[in-house]
This record gives C-alpha cells, structure tokens and sequence, in this order.
C-alpha cells in the first residue's frame, strides 16, 4: 500500500527527525506506528544516524501491530522487523538474528537490561509504544530503563494519555526522555517543586496536589519536546454518543451491598463469606456487587443480582441485529453474560477479531486490559456497552478508540451501565474529572491545525 501521509502525519514525523528525545502524545486512529516507522526509516536508511532500534510495546501490540504495520505499507517493507518474545531461549535467539528494529514487550524490559548487562547497548534508538506505562518510578521495567538511558541516543514516547491519574504522573516518563533536564533529576524535587501533600496517614501520603501555577509551569516546560494531536481536530470522524443507562439494585441486593459497605463483612449463602479489610478491597467488592455478583474468600462467586443483565438484554434488543461489543470488569461478568445470551462470543483470538469484523459474531465480550491496544475492531459495529467500568482513564479511553477510530463510517453510541448509588457513580465521576485535567495536559502542548498546515 502506497502511504500518503497526511499534514499532521508529516508534522509528527518531523518531529521525531527534529528531536532526538520526544514525546508524541497522539489519540487513537491518527497513525502513530506508521508515522514512527517512517521517521526510523529516514533515520536509518537516508541520514544513517541509526543502525538498530528497538520498540517496547504492549504484548499483544508487540506481537501484531509493528511487523504487521512494516509489511502494510510499500515505503516501510524492506525493514526487517523481529520480534523478542516467547520463552528465555526463544528471546535470546531473537536478539541474536540480524534485524532494524527489535520489539519486546514491556515486561520484559528489566530482564534484557540485565541479559546485555556487561555488553555494549546495542540499540541507539528507542520507542516507547504507550509511554504512560513508565508512569511509576517504583517499577522494575522504569529504573532498568533508566540505568541504559545513557546509553541511548534517541528515545521517542508514544501515548494517547500521558497523564492518567494526574500531573505526578509524568516524572518519570519525561524522564527517560530527557534524562531529568525539564522536570528534575528527582521524583521526590518534582514533588516538591510543584505539588503539596494532600491526603496523607501518618507518614503516608496519599494524594499530591498541584501548587497553585504548577500545571502551567509543567506544560511549559514540556512544549518544546512534546507534540500533542486529537483526532478530531485532523479526521473526520463520525458522531460519538455517550449514553448513562441506569439501573436500581433489588431490595435484597441493596440491603446486601450497604451491609458490606458499613460493616465490610457479609455472610453469604452456606458457610460463604465475604470481608474486606482495606479501602481497595471493599472498592472492588463493592463494584462486583454493583455488576451483579461477588466472590468470597474461597473465590466462588455468588449471584447478587440480574438488574445489568436485564439492562443489556434491553439494549441487545434495541440494536435490533446490529453487532455489539461487550466490555466487562470480571470474569464472574463474562459467565453470566454468556450463560444468558448463548450468542456471546469472547474475544481472544486474532480469528475473533477478524469475524467480529466481517460482521460473524452479534455480541462480543471484551476485558479492557486485553482490548485495549493495538485492536481495530471498528469495521465489525459501531455499538460499544459498558457492563462494569473501570478506574483507569488510560485503559477507558484506550478501550472505546477500537470502535472510535479513523475507518469508523457509523456514528458510534457508548453506554455505561451504572447501578444507581454505588460505586459505579463514582467510577463514572472520577473518569470525566480525570478527563478534564488530561485535556488540560493535552491542550497546552497540542500541535494545533494551522501550525501543521501553515495557518
């Protein structure tokens, strides 16, 4: 296929070539594997400033998406694409085959660290393929990387959400971009320099809030290095409706899901109980409960109540034959989703993906965490419906892009099934407050339409 990069796509591309660190804060559907590529191959084959790259990706996008993409488009097919995954030894043997760019995925990022330790950094370009997964400095795969970083003479970051649970986040990410010039050499100077402590336990702290000014001063500093683009502003994309299709928990189910809320203990049918002894714990119970079901200390699962299932009947029905795609929070939620439609299909394999999209399967079941990246699913329907959402904006947004992407010719509908006081409201609240201060993020470095077309 002949590629006809559109302005933005140039613009993006130039700005890999123009920054040997960089950050590409780019929303679903714009392109950014192919505008990527396309700037590593300039680099590697017409200024010769790089010989090896490699990709860190999501697994299944480390699996699919980067040969796939090389092998789509006729500029790119002559890259040689190997993949690191699999086994120890089946690793080892990749990284051992002559290639342009090699893709591992993301966990195993601190093992080849430590596998090349000792050895000269063979890679002096990398691509991090969802950047705000190097959001934690606590994390293993974030200070492996942070040990080469010296090593590497360009580092682009990819992602649609940089910031997904706020501000604190991007420390660590924009510093493996640039090695702490921007943001501090510190997590802990970052704090200090721009946020207070919020909500804290003794010698926990909980919660960092922005100093009055501190996300003004951040996105200033980020400007020069970091290019943002929404796909509304460069695509024509079809309508988007959001839809809230609430329901009320039965008398019994209610009287059950207070009793666990006030007294975090609930007895259960038989010798069955359920207890929570923490916040997180009680969280995710209560969320369970607010689905329709709820696993005890022996991990069974024990039905509370229909009311979703009921409400996604309803909604089935109204899309009178068209496809559906399903995204549920547990797996207690997919056995009673395809206990009640037998027509439910769970997507797992790439040949689900190919018959959702021809149009073969009336209702398929999804998780977040494992549609999230990397799946186009836009071709097979255009109706999306929460059953259980999640806390995570990243993984939220990530998971509505495959049906709200370029390529979509139906106006898209999102519902959310929510369970009138319970956690599920909150989830819901949480989201669109994230969503704001993202956009906040997301705005203050956007490449705006007339800079890429001249205007």
């Amino acid at each position: 296929m002949i590629y006809k990069p559109y302005p933005y796509q140039q613009r993006a591309e130039q700005h890999i070539l123009d920054h040997p660190a960089c950050g590409l804060f780019l929303e679903m559907g714009l392109g950014k594997t192919v505008i990527t590529l396309s700037a590593v191959n300039e680099l590697m084959y017409n200024r010769f400033e790089i010989t090896r790259a490699l990709v860190i990706a999501p697994l299944r996008v480390a699996a699919t998406v980067w040969a796939e993409e090389a092998q789509k488009w006729d500029h790119l097919k002559h890259l040689r694409v190997q993949k690191v995954l699999g086994q120890r030894g089946q690793r080892v043997w990749a990284l051992g085959q002559d290639a342009d760019i090699y893709v591992i995925n993301r966990e195993n990022v601190e093992w080849l660290v430590d596998y090349l330790q000792g050895s000269r950094w063979p890679f002096d370009m990398v691509v991090l393929d969802e950047l705000s997964s190097f959001k934690s400095a606590r994390a293993n795969r974030f200070k492996a990387l942070r040990r080469v970083r010296p090593a590497i003479d360009r580092v682009v970051g990819l992602t649609g959400t940089p910031a997904p649970n706020g501000l604190i986040d991007l420390w660590a990410q924009v510093y493996l971009l640039d090695r702490g010039e921007r943001l501090g050499k510190t997590l802990g100077g970052y704090r200090q320099r721009y946020f207070n402590e919020g909500r804290r336990n003794q010698q926990v702290v909980f919660e960092y809030v922005p100093k009055p000014g501190a996300a003004e001063a951040i996105y200033e500093k980020l400007s020069d290095i970091c290019v943002s683009m929404k796909a509304r502003d460069y695509l024509d994309m079809p309508d988007r409706l959001d839809r809230v299709v609430r329901v009320s928990l039965p008398p019994e189910a209610r009287r059950a899901y207070d009793q666990l809320e006030r007294d975090l203990l609930l007895p259960l049918a038989g010798d069955a109980v359920v207890t929570a002894q923490t916040a997180a714990v009680v969280t995710n119970k209560l969320l369970q409960m607010a689905n329709g079901a709820v696993y005890d200390e022996a991990r069974k699962a024990h039905a509370i109540h229909a009311a979703k299932l009921d409400a996604l009947e309803d909604l089935v029905e109204a899309a009178n034959g068209q496809p559906v795609l399903v995204y549920y929070g547990y797996q207690h939620d997919l056995q009673r989703i395809m206990e009640k439609f037998p027509q439910a299909r769970q997507l797992v394999t790439p040949q689900d993906v190919k018959d959702w999209n021809e149009g073969k399967v009336p209702l398929m079941l999804a998780h977040p965490d494992s549609a999230g990246h990397g799946l186009n699913l836009q071709a097979g329907g255009h109706i999306l419906v929460w059953f259980g959402l999640t806390w995570s904006l990243e993984k939220y947004q990530q998971a509505n892009g495959r049906l709200y992407r370029q390529g979509q010719r139906q106006p898209v509908t999102i519902y959310h099934i929510v369970a009138e006081g319970t956690m599920d409201e909150r989830v819901l609240r949480v989201l669109e407050g994230k969503d704001t201060r993202q956009d906040a993020l997301i705005e203050a470095v956007k490449a705006r339409a007339g800079d890429v077309y001249g205007g």
